[in-house]
């Protein structure tokens, strides 16, 4: 069985593990764009702070690594053709000084070929100093570009402009975030939680520039600033954190249906076309909640699709199932995460919701260095637990984790309030966070109801 998989990140490198620890025989190869592979782009911020010493740190393989696993994977390459009827790709080497074409042939193919920086139509984006952040070449070239700078703008207030605003502060920079929207994080977090991670950012010197646009970046051949209806702020470097859009042109070529949003997939991460697959950034998942399609730009979630699909792809029929898009991140020192929907995404969808809400401690109150921890907790009408975001500087992880649980068995605030929690005063308090809010929404619900 041959197997060809476009694209060297999560999604594409974990499909070719997993069918390998099924399938002893089959002949895998894979094909990326990037020198360097088996790396998380989401830990790039961690270097620009310092919290990782350098780049080559977050790489955790090399293609030898695989090589030794019978896998090959060629890099700096670029597939241009894909023919399902031929069950053919070519591609051409990169770095080659001649033009080349190469050709594979394949019983299965798997498109991972994730998604691209998304770029504004705004005048100077292809002035120097105008950083997209995606591969650890980006980020070696931004720290290099930073290190001789002063002022940076970072556009788009979402977990990778937060995060990277972070540290290019920690390496001494002034700082200011653009977000068009009026409020940061707006896909994960209510204004209310936004907030107190703003107030943060700003504690720690970051400035934040909520509901403008900006209209131009200015200079000649190099940043100078950024220019606005009415004003415009000096910067000698810019940061466009303003999202990614599947990379489905591939997919496209090769016949398969696209979505709303990006490659439609079954449950089995399978295309249209019965002999290809696709996982990551570039197909599109259902939500758990509202039925509806959406996308789920998530590392671990292009890791569970590569289960998926390499169990199907040797035969073992296996589903993958709708997503609550659980996320988590730590700046500095606070932590945040969210799962499930907001207030605002439910209403959009047309769900009646009300909200949960607790200000407690991490630990017992008398115990030292007992945390503030804010929780909020997104009901509808009959009690049934839709979403949750909670933001401390402690322990943000595991409880965002035991919502994601709660939600997917259809918990309801009402017996979630009831459930047994374990406790400890170093660790908790005697009722958790999670526990209050819960018996907060309970004590709404019923006031909804009278």
């Amino acid at each position: 069985m041959k197997i060809v998989i476009i694209g060297g990140g999560a999604g594409g490198l974990s499909t070719a593990s997993n069918i390998r620890k099924l399938d002893k025989n089959a002949k895998i190869t894979v094909i990326t764009r990037d020198e360097n592979i088996a790396y998380s782009p989401c830990a790039i911020p961690y270097v620009l702070s310092g919290q990782v010493d350098q780049f080559q740190d977050i790489i955790m393989h090399q293609p030898e690594d695989y090589l030794e696993r019978d896998i090959k994977v060629i890099t700096r390459a670029e597939v241009f053709e894909v023919s399902n009827t031929e069950n053919t790709i070519k591609y051409r080497l990169l770095e080659s000084d001649s033009d080349n074409s190469n050709e594979l042939d394949y019983d299965y193919l798997v498109i991972a070929t994730g998604g691209a920086p998304f770029t504004p139509p705004i005048e100077g984006t292809g002035l120097k100093g105008v950083f997209k952040i995606r591969t650890i070449d980006d980020g070696e070239t931004i720290k290099k570009w930073a290190e001789k700078s002063k002022k940076v703008m970072v556009v788009g207030a979402g977990l990778i402009g937060l995060e990277m605003a972070y540290g290019l502060k920690k390496m001494g920079l002034d700082v200011t975030v653009n977000e068009m929207l009026p409020q940061i994080v707006p896909r994960s977090l209510d204004p209310t939680m936004a907030s107190i991670v703003q107030k943060y950012l700003e504690s720690g010197g970051i400035k934040v520039i909520l509901g403008r646009a900006m209209e131009k970046i200015t200079g000649q051949t190099r940043v100078e600033g950024v220019a606005y209806e009415d004003e415009v702020l000096s910067a000698d470097m810019i940061i466009m954190a303003t999202g990614v859009r599947p990379e489905t042109k591939l997919a496209k070529m090769a016949g398969c249906e696209l979505g709303r949003w990006a490659v439609k997939v079954n449950e089995q991460m399978q295309t249209s076309v019965p002999n290809i697959y696709a996982v990551g950034d570039c197909v599109e998942v259902t939500d758990a909640i509202t039925g509806h399609p959406t996308q789920s730009p998530l590392g671990s979630t292009a890791v569970r699709q590569a289960k998926i699909a390499a169990r199907n792809i040797v035969g073992k029929t296996s589903k993958f199932k709708p997503v609550l898009n659980a996320m988590v991140s730590k700046i500095g020192e606070l932590e945040f995460g969210s799962v499930g929907l907001t207030e605002s995404t439910a209403v959009h969808n047309g769900l009646e919701v009300i909200c949960g809400k607790s200000r407690a401690l991490t630990k017992a109150r008398y115990y030292p260095g007992a945390k503030r921890i804010d929780v909020l907790m997104v009901c509808d009408l009959k009690g049934r637990i839709v979403g949750c975001q909670i933001i401390a500087k402690e322990r943000v992880a595991e409880r965002v984790d035991t919502m994601a649980l709660a939600i997917a068995k259809n918990v309801t605030c009402q017996e979630l309030a009831s459930t047994e929690f374990s406790y400890a005063p170093p660790v908790s308090m005697v009722i958790d966070p999670i526990i209050l809010a819960a018996e907060d929404a309970c004590e709404k619900l019923k006031n909804s109801r009278h």
